[in-house]
C-alpha cells in the first residue's frame, strides 16, 4: 500500500519572494564600487539605491556621481559628531569635502606622508571646496631633521640650523588648483603636543612664507585670508604683502596674534591703498606709534576699509592721535578697536573732534586704556551732537563712572533712533 501526503509550511507566502526589481537593486548596491549604476535608474529606484549605499565607498566612485545631500549627510555623520552645515553654504557635500581635506592637511607629515593623498583628492573636491580652515601643520619627523643636519654639516653649509627640515607642507599646488576657494584660515603650529613641546613645532619658516605668498598671488578668487598665531614677523609680512598688492578680490585680512612690528605695519599700510580690503585685523602684535602712523596715513586716503582692529598693540598717544587725525577725513571706516594700547587723554581729546565731525563711525573700543577723567569728559563733549555712534566701549578706561553712564545714555539713544528708522523703512 502507498500513502500520499502533502506537507506545507503554514507560514509560507508568495509575498515573501522578492520582486525581480528588488533583486536587481540589491545587486546594484552590492556591486556599486565595481559597476556604479545610478543615472539610468528611475527616480524611486535611485532613492532606494542611495539609501543603501555604504558611506565607505571610495571617493573616486562617489564624488562626481552622487550629488544627493542625504547620502553626504550620512557620510558627515559617520566621520564627525558635530555637523553644522550653516558654515558650509547649507551643503552636506561641501562640508564633507572641505573637512575631509582639512583633516588630511592637519595630519600630513612632510617626507613621510604620501603626497598623492592630497593630489589624488584635488580633482574630486575642487568643485566643492570654498573654504579651508587648517589650524595645525605638522613638521617632518626628527629623523629627517637629523639626516639633513648631517648632510649640511658635511657640505659646510651656513644655512641656519634652526630652520633645517622644519618646513611644512607646501600649499601651493593645492590652493591654486581650487578654482572656487574664497576663504583660507591657517595656523602654523601643533595642537595637543603635550609633553612633546618644542619651539620648532611652531616655527613658520621663511620658506613656508615664500611658498604661501606665491600661492596666494595665484589664488585670484580669494576673499578672506587669515594667518594667525604663526609668529609672522616683519620680513614675512612684507613678503606676504608684496604678493597681495593689487589682489582683485581680497576683502578681509587677519594677521592677529603674531610678531608684526612697525616695518610690517608700514607694508600693510601700502596694501590698504593697493587693494580692496574692507576688514583688517592686526590684534595682538607689536606695532608702535611709527607703524600706527603709517596705517593712519593709508587710512586717511582709503575709501574701502570698514573695520580696523589694533587691540593689544603699543601705539600709545602718538599713534592714537595719528589715527584720530586720519578719521577726520576718512568717510568709510565704521568700526575701530584700540583697546589695550596705552592710550591716554591726548588721544581722547583728538577723538572728541572725530566724534563731532565723523558721521560714519558706529563702533569705537577704548577699553583697557588710561584715558582718565579729563579724557572721558572730552569724549562726552564730542558726542553731544553725534547721531551715528552705536557703541563706545570704555571698560577699564578710567573715565569715571558718571561719565561712562552719560556716554552710554547717548549711545543707547542713537541705537533706538537707528532701530526705529529701520522699522519705518518698507
Amino acid at each position: 500500500y502507498c500513502a500520499h501526503r502533502v506537507i506545507e509550511d503554514p507560514e509560507w507566502s508568495l509575498a515573501t519572494v522578492p520582486h525581480l526589481t528588488e533583486l536587481c537593486l540589491q545587486h546594484i548596491v552590492r556591486n556599486f564600487e565595481r559597476n556604479p549604476i545610478l543615472d539610468r535608474l528611475l527616480p524611486e529606484h535611485q532613492r532606494k539605491v542611495l539609501d543603501r549605499l555604504s558611506t565607505g565607498l571610495p571617493l573616486a566612485v562617489t564624488a562626481n556621481l552622487i550629488s544627493d545631500e542625504d547620502y553626504w549627510k550620512r557620510c558627515c555623520a559617520e566621520h564627525w559628531q558635530v555637523c553644522d552645515i550653516s558654515n558650509y553654504g547649507d551643503s552636506w557635500k561641501r562640508m564633507f569635502f572641505e573637512r575631509h581635506l582639512e583633516n588630511i592637511l592637519k595630519r600630513f607629515i612632510p617626507n613621510t606622508t604620501d603626497p598623492n593623498q592630497v593630489l589624488d583628492l584635488i580633482p574630486l573636491c575642487k568643485d566643492f571646496v570654498r573654504k579651508l580652515e587648517v589650524d595645525q601643520f605638522l613638521p617632518p619627523l626628527k629623523g629627517d631633521q637629523k639626516e639633513e643636519r648631517d648632510d649640511l654639516s658635511d657640505t659646510g653649509s651656513d644655512f641656519e640650523l634652526s630652520e633645517i627640515s622644519v618646513h611644512h607642507y607646501d600649499l601651493g599646488v593645492l590652493i591654486t588648483a581650487l578654482p572656487h576657494l574664497e576663504e583660507l584660515h591657517l595656523t602654523y603650529g601643533v595642537k595637543d603636543c603635550g609633553m612633546n613641546f618644542e619651539c620648532n613645532l611652531f616655527n613658520f619658516t621663511y620658506q613656508d612664507c615664500w611658498n604661501l605668498a606665491v600661492a596666494l598671488k595665484k589664488c585670484h578668487n580669494l576673499k578672506v585670508f587669515k594667518l594667525t598665531r604663526s609668529k609672522v614677523d616683519d620680513e614675512k609680512t612684507r613678503l606676504l604683502v608684496r604678493n597681495l598688492l593689487d589682489h582683485p578680490c581680497l576683502v578681509e585680512l587677519n594677521l592677529s596674534h603674531n610678531l608684526i612690528r612697525d616695518k610690517g605695519a608700514r607694508a600693510v599700510g601700502k596694501l590698504i591703498n593697493r587693494s580692496k580690503l574692507e576688514i583688517l585685523d592686526l590684534c595682538n602684535n607689536q606695532i608702535h606709534h611709527l607703524g600706527a602712523e603709517a596705517l593712519a596715513q593709508a587710512l586717511a586716503e582709503n575709501s574701502t576699509l570698514t573695520s580696523l582692529n589694533l587691540r593689544l598693540n603699543r601705539v600709545e598717544d602718538k599713534g592714537g592721535e595719528a589715527i584720530g587725525r586720519a578719521l577726520l577725513t576718512n568717510t568709510t571706516l565704521k568700526t575701530i578697536h584700540l583697546g589695550s594700547n596705552n592710550l591716554s587723554e591726548p588721544t581722547a581729546r583728538l577723538f572728541s573732534q572725530v566724534l563731532a565731525q565723523n558721521t560714519t563711525l558706529t563702533s569705537i573700543n577704548f577699553s583697557c586704556n588710561h584715558l582718565g577723567l579729563d579724557g572721558g569728559k572730552q569724549l562726552l563733549d564730542g558726542l553731544a551732537d553725534n547721531k551715528a555712534l552705536m557703541e563706545l566701549d570704555l571698560r577699564l578706561a578710567e573715565v569715571g563712572q558718571q561719565t561712562e553712564y552719560l556716554i552710554h545714555q547717548i549711545v543707547w539713544a542713537n541705537r533706538d533712533t537707528a532701530r526705529l528708522g529701520s522699522l519705518q523703512q518698507p
